[in-house]
């Protein structure tokens, strides 16, 4: 297909899918899809390949996803038209669901008795059932706690519903009603999708329209090796860590990118084994955009007009040993895996510094908190479950401009929910929400400032609980003499004499006018912060960003309280200062960390440690590693064999 015809082909692709996603955003029914926007629909190819992504509204996490594995244990051949296959088993379908909450459905687009495409949708479940409100707590341990599994299964056949297995779904969700709800959105949105498809066969005839999904994919697949050969040979390893549920348990995640003219292959060999706790997710065999999202975004960004569709992962590789905590087997759980995959986005941001001259961009915040609140419906009887907001932290400094405040990157899609909106559908009062003074990572261009939330609880009693709540141990990583990111926190009733600072919250009870003061960490600066513009830092004090003091210390420039600048006394505070330009700014806990375990070190231990049974290995993990912390003294390869051996023949008399 000519150049022509093939944009017009994809613009016409890209129309049928906006409106698709836009039909989903407007009638869905949970706050969490309607408001926050986790949502999402597409159109594939027979063989799965995504040849159309919305980009307006919704998510942008699964750009290129293959929606084949929706299709497990069915088969093409036993679709007709009307179907509509529904799933949430990460397991079944290789990755193509990354967590059990997010439901996605399958409908097969025919023309004239022909099967042309798959039309996929997802929503996130608000609650699929388990063991907590929401469905999602950090510290499950297996998949089972987390509510209803369901693999691949016809939910309509040939036009009808079968309510047996709707029934499945809507018996097992404490929010049956709205569950339903945004199933019918998800199902208006796939109808919306069947029938513009087939309306572009009425107009250009269906060989033509076959023809320009695989242009559209071939233009992708061009635009994005064009990027790639842009980007030095060679094999650029970076590593960072997943903050677990207990005090010391740090879960390595292990990449080396490796650029070859114009393909990569990620290889994440060195990433700890699964773990006991919502974590984990499933990549599968292919190159996965959930894994790859920083990669996909940075090809965007070079490439802004190239079709968003599985072309673009077509020169990417993946190598993801099955059982790691990206790769996880059945039956691990992954409710809360947005915590490991916001860290995989810092490791591939990580490499992608050490191989362009210029660099990308810092570290980002590190969390995408989700909060989560159950209690007695203010407006009616029975308990609620509701989506209260995304707390991700300010974005990391750019090279060429600052983080943005309050969100990163990587999770920009998220919206956030009205505090009316939070004060009319729950019991929670929002006492605050706003940006913090002097939570800026410092750097030529400074990260976002962190966002502060106080929620108080008006009614008798409520359950609030967090998924993705991460950097309260190792902050955020600055570039290129960039400094490190702020840590985040959580105090219950702060300013009180029963103030108490509490860390990461799992499952949270709260009594009538407690409060908790959630604040977010913040991504790292990029570039020395002495080189920053004087009268940059002079309008961060005006807007109450930086106070005077800090844009003394942190910048080198004299302000005063109403954002004057003093040019003369800023002049003789940058003089005679080295810039500082390291590739990294790790910061104090993580630099201490390293020296005692250097990252070839342990990465060797995350693959050894797959060596061993699957039942043995987190605890092999947490032993080795603390063991080792107490002493305070660097590992070598050498000592990892017998280090295993003593803590495994503990363990196993134990």
């Amino acid at each position: 297909m000519d150049p022509i015809q093939t944009v017009i082909m994809n613009n016409r692709f890209s129309a049928v899918v906006e409106e698709a996603s836009v039909t989903l955003y407007r009638t869905a029914h949970t706050t969490f899809v309607k408001l926050v926007q986790d949502f999402q629909c597409a159109l594939a190819t027979p063989q799965g390949e995504v040849f159309a992504y919305p980009k307006h509204s919704g998510v942008n996490a699964f750009i290129g996803l293959s929606v084949s594995g929706g299709l497990a244990g069915i088969g093409l051949e036993n679709l007709h038209p009307g179907d509509c296959i529904i799933t949430n088993d990460p397991f079944s379908t290789d990755g193509m669901v990354t967590h059990i909450m997010d439901v996605s459905m399958v409908r097969p687009v025919f023309r004239e008795g022909k099967l042309i495409a798959l039309a996929w949708s997802f929503v996130h479940a608000s609650d699929i059932g388990g063991a907590v409100p929401g469905s999602i707590s950090p510290s499950f341990t297996e998949v089972f706690q987390e509510g209803l599994r369901v693999r691949p299964t016809k939910l309509y056949k040939r036009g009808e519903l079968d309510e047996a297995i709707r029934n499945i779904f809507t018996d097992n969700s404490r929010i049956s009603e709205e569950l339903w709800g945004d199933f019918q959105a998800m199902i208006s949105s796939l109808t919306s999708m069947d029938l513009r498809l087939n309306q572009l066969c009425d107009r250009y005839g269906t060989e033509k329209v076959c023809d320009g999904m695989e242009s559209s994919l071939a233009l992708a697949e061009k635009k994005a090796r064009e990027v790639i050969r842009k980007i030095p040979n060679g094999k650029y390893p970076f590593s960072d860590y997943v903050e677990g549920m207990g005090e010391g348990d740090l879960i390595h995640l292990n990449a080396e990118m490796q650029v070859s003219d114009e393909s990569i292959v990620f290889d994440f060999s060195g990433t700890d084994p699964q773990v006991a706790a919502a974590f984990n997710y499933v990549t599968g065999r292919r190159a996965h955009p959930y894994t790859l999202q920083a990669f996909v975004y940075y090809l965007l960004s070079k490439e802004p007009e190239a079709p968003r569709n599985g072309g673009l992962l077509r020169a990417l590789n993946i190598i993801a040993p099955r059982g790691t905590v990206i790769n996880a087997q059945f039956p691990a759980a992954g409710g809360s895996r947005v915590t490991t995959s916001t860290r995989v986005y810092d490791v591939i941001l990580g490499c992608l510094n050490a191989a362009l001259p210029s660099g990308v961009s810092a570290a980002g915040p590190g969390m995408s908190g989700i909060i989560v609140v159950s209690a007695k419906d203010p407006n009616g009887e029975g308990n609620r479950v509701s989506v209260i907001n995304p707390l991700c932290g300010g974005g990391g400094g750019r090279a060429g401009s600052d983080g943005t405040d309050g969100v990163d990157s990587r999770s920009g899609y998220l919206r956030t929910v009205p505090a009316e909106m939070i004060e009319i559908e729950t019991v929670m009062r929002v006492r605050r929400y706003g940006l913090v003074t002097d939570s800026q990572a410092p750097g030529r261009w400074h990260s976002g400032a962190a966002i502060a939330l106080e929620l108080e609880n008006t009614g008798p009693e409520a359950v609030m609980t967090v998924r993705g709540m991460n950097r309260f141990y190792f902050q955020s990583w600055g570039v290129r003499g960039g400094e490190c990111g702020h840590l985040g926190s959580v105090v219950l009733n702060p300013n009180t004499d029963v103030e108490r600072n509490i860390g990461k919250i799992d499952v949270l009870k709260l009594q009538r006018n407690d409060v908790v003061r959630l604040t977010t960490p913040t991504g790292g600066g990029f570039g020395d912060a002495f080189q920053r513009d004087p009268a940059l830092v002079a309008r961060d004090v005006r807007w109450g960003l930086i106070s005077p003091r800090n844009a003394r210390t942190h910048y080198g420039v004299e302000v005063d309280d109403k954002g004057t600048l003093n040019l003369d006394v800023t002049e003789k505070l940058r003089s005679g200062r080295t810039e500082r330009s390291d590739l990294f700014t790790m910061g104090v806990s993580r630099e201490r960390y390293d020296k005692i375990w250097p990252r070839s070190v342990r990465a060797a231990l995350a693959m050894k440690l797959l060596e061993q049974p699957s039942t043995q290995r987190q605890a092999l993990r947490l032993a080795v590693t603390r063991r080792m912390n107490d002493e305070g003294k660097p590992v070598r390869l050498e000592d990892l064999d017998l280090l295993i051996s003593e803590e495994l023949g503990i363990i196993n008399r134990t």
